[in-house]
């Protein structure tokens, strides 16, 4: 969305399933929450904020769902003042983004590989934030992200999202769904929002960055309001 603009860095949770407790994997409720508590996210901020980066996003949606609204942003606060840097969660940018947008009643179009609970789970989190939730289901699409194609991304959602909804929600970071926002707004008339873009939109605010992104969504008209730099919890870090 932003090429050769942008330096990234990325870095993965591990998603051993030993390293997530007996009898939890990290596709399971359980598995997901665990990973969301010490060390395992702490671990890998901790190895970005070493760098020169000017802010890090959390990358997952799923994991939200799971822990709620309340628990994610005390996660990406504990981190920000572990790294002293911004930390930025992707369901909370949403929010943000939905409320800019002067959105209150929302479609969610979750991942093939979603299940109903997680479906109820993302409902439950824009419920919580104050949104109406016109429906919440997973595409019926490849459950291979390999073999997803913004065309039919496209073709499912124009389909299946009903005209109760102001705007829709994409979720799932490893769904590759942002060519399909373009062709989505012009199709239906309505702001289209997936997960990647509202982590990037809000991640470009943090970072300072002063380009524009087109071709990605009437959202990047809009900027987000940015926090004050929070304070490094650790002594001794630069």
């Amino acid at each position: 969305m932003a090429p050769g603009r942008v330096v990234t860095c990325v870095a993965r949770v591990s998603s051993d399933a030993a390293a997530v407790g007996v009898g939890a994997t990290p596709t399971t409720l359980s598995g997901l929450r665990m990973l969301t508590a010490p060390p395992f996210l702490d671990a890998v901020a901790d190895m970005l904020g070493r760098g020169s980066v000017d802010v890090i996003g959390y990358a997952s949606t799923s994991s939200a769902y799971a822990i709620g609204s309340d628990a994610e942003a005390a996660v990406v606060s504990r981190l920000s003042r572990q790294v002293g840097i911004p930390v930025l969660a992707t369901c909370a940018s949403a929010v943000l983004a939905l409320r800019l947008l002067d959105v209150e009643r929302v479609a969610l179009v979750d991942p093939p590989w979603f299940d109903a609970e997680l479906n109820e789970l993302g409902a439950a989190y824009f419920q919580s934030e104050g949104f109406v939730v016109v429906s919440s289901t997973s595409a019926g699409l490849s459950r291979d992200p390999r073999r997803i194609e913004a065309t039919a991304v496209f073709e499912w959602t124009s389909r299946h999202v009903s005209d109760d909804a102001e705007a829709i929600f994409i979720g799932g970071n490893g769904f590759r769904a942002a060519g399909a926002i373009a062709p989505l707004e012009a199709a239906i008339g309505r702001p289209v929002l997936t997960s990647n873009q509202v982590l990037l939109w809000n991640l470009l605010a943090h970072a300072g960055a002063t380009f524009e992104v087109s071709r990605y969504g009437r959202l990047f008209r809009h900027k987000p309001p940015v926090a004050r730099p929070v304070a490094r919890e650790r002594a001794g870090r630069p």
